[in-house]
């Protein structure tokens, strides 16, 4: 795999965690340069690693890991979207902290890198030739590839939703929970050829 298919591999496995950044910015009153920097390095940080692991793993788990995660993947993101939409219809008015909790992050976190995982095992089938160093350096270096892209992309989303969220709250938050709960299906029938985005 040459640098610019793993630009692209980089660009499209931080989609999710892009959108899911989105509906966190759309679902927070007041967003300020913390909150960006904790989606980019909550979301950048796991997408960075899961390939990693996936790579280190090998072929040996593959079949379990292709089995499992989309499940695991559109449960999280179910629960998590069903819950916004709960809150954008509610009548209470919340003060609680607008979802950048570590419990809240690590579920998005994962549900968002489970895909990254297989990137890693097809890394070993696949490898990673960027530069002439050996193949985990190379796989080292595409993963931090990995890593800053979904990191700046997440930062950004997160952003682009407050822009929004501030304007339409009740109709935003609505819209993030629904967003959630179709990146979990889309997950889903990707895994089962249903649906195929290149």
């Amino acid at each position: 795999m040459r640098l610019i298919e793993l630009i692209m591999l980089a660009i499209g496995l931080s989609m999710d965690a892009f959108a899911v950044s989105i509906c966190k910015g759309l679902a927070t009153k007041k967003i300020t340069l913390k909150e960006c920097l904790l989606c980019g390095i909550w979301f950048g940080g796991f997408q960075g690693i899961m390939p990693l692991a996936g790579f280190l793993l090998g072929t040996r788990f593959e079949v379990i890991i292709n089995r499992i995660a989309p499940w695991l993947a559109f449960f999280l993101l179910a629960v998590i979207g069903i819950n916004m939409l709960k809150e954008a219809f509610s009548k209470e008015e919340e003060e609680t902290e607008p979802g950048f909790g570590i419990k809240s992050m690590f579920m998005l976190a994962v549900a968002t890198s489970i895909d990254a995982l297989a990137v890693g095992i097809t890394f070993v089938a696949v490898p990673v030739n960027i530069m002439n160093e050996s193949e985990l350096i190379n796989t080292v270096i595409a993963c931090l590839l990995i890593m800053i892209t979904t990191f700046l992309f997440s930062a950004a989303g997160v952003r682009v939703g407050a822009a929004f969220g501030a304007k339409y709250k009740t109709r935003a938050e609505a819209a993030g929970g629904v967003v959630m709960i179709l990146i979990g299906i889309k997950i889903l029938l990707e895994h089962y050829g249903i649906l195929i985005i290149s």
